[in-house]
């Protein structure tokens, strides 16, 4: 059994008590000086202020989330296998060539496939904010393709509208994965839910929140209430993408 995965977590505990303010002034500081050297010299600060706290808090938001929707998967491994996102960049077909990402990410999903393209819930503090996202950013080809066939049953689609409306009435959430200008040729843009044909993934995101929320061990709380008030469209996707 590998020590990393949450199935092991009764021998390696970990208890999330608040990000430091050196989070921050780290990612901000890789901003300007993004570079392995840099980022090597300051490997400890890595460590101790964004890998140690962010591995807590996978573990006491996984196993929140994982006891409100049992699907959803965690693992604190720190190697971008598990739900943390590695902050090496993949520059093989970029123009930039920046080795290191300047955001601490990490998502939590169904574990039905990568991590961009599975419905699931997110979190990413950035050098500006903290951003909190639920739903999927991607849908893969089959996704997608089941996807539009779930668009064309009325109720799918009605149920679809009543959710976004109500999530996006709370003022504090927007709404995401829209790709296209029109509706793809070959459909009906007369149906009455033609506009969720432009969705090329579907998600909602709260607006950016401030960092002073992430220095103590409330941040676990107010991470989930947010999720909770976006879970519904989580719901929709798990029900019509993964049980029908």
């Amino acid at each position: 059994m590998n020590i990393y995965s949450h199935e092991a977590n009764t021998m390696t505990q970990h208890h999330f008590t608040g990000f430091t303010t050196d989070c921050v002034t780290f990612l901000r500081d890789l901003t300007v000086n993004n570079n392995k050297e840099w980022f090597e010299a300051h490997k400890d600060t890595f460590i101790t202020h964004l890998q140690t706290p962010a591995i807590a808090l996978v573990e006491a938001l996984g196993s929140q989330l994982q006891a409100k929707f049992p699907e959803i998967h965690y693992d604190i491994r720190p190697n971008g296998r598990g739900s943390l996102m590695r902050m090496n960049r993949d520059v093989r077909f970029s123009t930039d060539k920046s080795p290191y990402k300047t955001n601490l990410a990490m998502m939590f999903n169904d574990n039905s496939g990568a991590k961009m393209e599975s419905p699931g819930f997110g979190l990413q503090i950035t050098p500006q904010h903290v951003d909190l996202v639920a739903g999927v950013f991607q849908f893969t080809r089959d996704d997608f393709s089941k996807y539009r066939l779930v668009i064309d049953e009325t109720r799918a689609g009605e149920e679809l509208d009543k959710i976004v409306t109500d999530i996006k009435a709370m003022k504090h959430y927007e709404l995401g994965g829209e790709t296209y200008k029109r509706v793809p040729k070959g459909y009906n843009n007369q149906h009455p839910h033609a506009h969720w044909l432009k969705f090329t993934g579907l998600y909602i995101t709260v607006i950016p929140l401030p960092h002073d929320i992430i220095h103590t061990a409330d941040f676990v709380e107010i991470t989930m209430n947010h999720f909770m008030a976006m879970s519904p469209i989580y719901t929709w996707l798990q029900k019509h993408l993964r049980q029908s």
